[in-house]
């Protein structure tokens, strides 16, 4: 998959490259997340890192791609905002160090095999610390049963209702911002979470 978002981000233009997305825009522009240390996990076409950078946040953004990166740090300096860009993936951290006020992820952790979904959670929970507010968004459905034979062949699948609770529930608490079925097309619904991380207590 990385060399196909490589060759992507270098040489095409992603069916995603949609700017910055609605729900994160309404936190932002509505107040409810306030500028502060940010990072963007998963960074891709770079408009939800940028469009946080213009809103005054102080902002990372990190990708696996090298060729996502690149273009992060040429629409960054084409729209004249400072990011900070680093290379790094997400199941395997090394370079993204310190923790941050809020995260967002527009659709790498359901793009995940279960095993890498799991390493995912261990190198970012300690990007967080009590009270981070974390942005998720995530293909969601009920799979049909040619997609459960696909998921034992590839490991790989949409995130099911209740599956982003049950994962991230210990250690964040949920609020569901969007929930959409969508009536064509291979992807066939899709959520969005705003999670906070929980206080710990003794």
């Amino acid at each position: 998959m990385k060399y196909f978002y490589d060759w992507l981000y270098r040489y095409a233009r992603a069916p995603w490259d949609l700017g910055p997305r609605k729900e994160l825009v309404e936190v932002v522009e509505n107040g409810r997340i306030k500028p502060c240390k940010a990072i963007d996990l998963g960074c891709g076409t770079a408009s939800n890192a940028i469009f946080l950078a213009q809103h005054g946040f102080d902002v990372t953004g990190t990708d696996y791609s090298p060729a996502a990166i690149a273009l992060g740090q040429k629409r960054g300096a084409q729209a004249g905002v400072t990011v900070n860009w680093i290379e790094d993936d997400l199941t395997h951290l090394q370079r993204v160090r310190g923790q941050f006020d809020f995260l967002v992820d527009w659709g790498v952790y359901d793009d995940l095999s279960l095993p890498d979904r799991q390493a995912y959670r261990r190198n970012v929970l300690p990007l967080t610390h009590a009270k981070s507010r974390f942005l998720i968004y995530v293909h969601q459905w009920q799979p049909r049963p040619l997609e459960r034979a696909l998921d034992r062949v590839l490991g790989m699948r949409p995130m099911q209702p209740g599956e982003v609770a049950a994962d991230f529930g210990p250690d964040f608490t949920l609020e569901t911002l969007a929930e959409r079925s969508l009536a064509s097309g291979i992807i066939r619904g899709e959520a969005v979470y705003l999670m906070t991380r929980r206080v710990e207590t003794q």
